[in-house]
């Protein structure tokens, strides 16, 4: 196994569970750095769902993941957690969290799991990967030589490269054939030369829904939910989904609905009533049980009422133009923030190139991959942590098949 992340620690517990004898290269100090982070230090392990809703929520390849997901589901998942002594509780979304709030006893309980089923946990970063007679059969780093029957290639991606996360994996991938697809972040803040941004920075927006489009007015996805904006521009949980579905190359605009509970003609009878009710006020003093503070100024200007202006003095066609920039809030998007900012990679090893029920190489038999390192991305909430138990698994029990298979032969 290579990777002691998510995905390799599972393949090491699934493969040493079948009875394979496994060594686990690993090139940080500690192992599950980035398990250790995530959500926000949180570990949001998966998400208390079927399997069909899980395939719902990747972006890519969810058909590929069939198999595995359905062999490993989120009920076993948790199961398999709360069996190595990390009480569960489930929060809104159905995000699964540990009880203590703490990744650290999520990773703590794989590794003395790890210790308990025999794994070697070697300290070593695997620097090329040999083939013989058209089978895996070696790892090597620096000058040692490990032999192998059958080899997991769990690397991660690209993102939070601090980690560890080097794209290592795609290398030695790509060594032995394999078709890396282009490398891009997902799951991101985006960025936004808008100044607008910057002067709500901070500002927290719920219950609003938030539209995708691309140059020209094309709707790609929409949903409600969270978002912030930042000094660079905006970010959040729908955010971040947006960005899963951005393509390289193509310019973007997101647009907020900030009041989807009410109609356009509902909305109008609103801003009637409260534009009676403060009718000597400021129309920039007139928003304050519609609007958070930081955003009157931005709504007021971008409508073209004079924030001095009499509310009574406000024409039909000024109040109109308020509803509309209401429901149909524009915000500019340049591009996402760097791949190291983002929460998962996009792209990586093609996963046509794979048996889908044991990870296994169509190319290089006895070579399987796990995780991150490949084309499988989703959405917040636990899915991506579900991909690299699930992949994990599968690769796991399929590499100590084949060893076995390869001892008898």
């Amino acid at each position: 196994m290579v990777g002691a992340g998510a995905a390799g620690l599972m393949a090491a517990l699934a493969a040493a569970e079948a009875g394979a004898r496994v060594i686990l290269a690993e090139r940080e100090e500690r192992p599950g750095k980035k398990l250790r982070i995530t959500g926000k230090g949180r570990c949001n392990v998966t998400n208390d769902c079927p399997p069909e809703e899980v395939l719902r929520n990747v972006v890519r390849n969810p058909r590929f993941l069939y198999s595995a997901v359905n062999a490993f589901p989120p009920g076993e998942v948790m199961a398999f957690f709360e069996g190595l002594g990390v009480p569960l509780k489930t929060e809104r979304g159905r995000r699964v969290f540990p009880f203590s709030d703490r990744a650290e006893d999520v990773v703590e309980a794989l590794l003395r799991e790890v210790k308990r089923r025999g794994v070697e946990l070697r300290r070593l970063r695997v620097r090329e990967i040999a083939a013989e007679n058209g089978a895996v059969c070696a790892a090597l780093g620096g000058d040692i030589r490990i032999s192998c029957a059958s080899l997991v290639l769990a690397t991660g991606g690209l993102s939070y490269p601090a980690t560890g996360s080097t794209g290592d994996g795609y290398r030695l991938a790509e060594a032995l054939g394999h078709k890396v697809l282009p490398l891009t972040p997902s799951l991101v803040p985006l960025t936004s030369e808008d100044g607008d941004c910057a002067s709500m920075q901070g500002l927290s927006l719920r219950n609003v829904t938030l539209t995708l489009r691309e140059a020209g007015g094309k709707k790609v996805w929409s949903e409600l939910g969270e978002m912030q904006f930042t000094h660079f521009g905006v970010s959040g949980p729908l955010v971040l989904s947006a960005s899963a579905h951005m393509a390289e190359g193509k310019t973007y605009e997101l647009e907020l609905d900030l009041k989807p509970g009410l109609t356009e003609e509902a909305l109008d009878a609103r801003l009637l009533r409260m534009f009676g009710e403060n009718r000597n006020r400021n129309s920039s003093n007139a928003l304050d049980e519609l609007l958070p503070r930081l955003m009157i100024p931005v709504v007021i200007r971008r409508s073209g009422i004079p924030p001095e202006t009499k509310v009574h003095t406000v024409t039909r066609a000024q109040r109109q133009k308020l509803g509309e920039l209401l429901k149909h809030f524009p915000v500019s998007v340049s591009g996402p923030r760097p791949i190291e900012e983002a929460i998962v990679t996009r792209g990586g090893v093609d996963v046509r190139e794979l048996v889908p029920s044991t990870m296994m190489s169509r190319l290089v038999p006895g070579l399987f991959f796990a995780g991150e390192i490949l084309d499988l991305d989703a959405y917040t909430g636990g899915y991506n942590l579900q991909i690299a138990w699930s992949t994990g698994r599968a690769a796991g029990l399929g590499a100590a098949a084949w060893a076995e298979r390869s001892k008898e032969t």
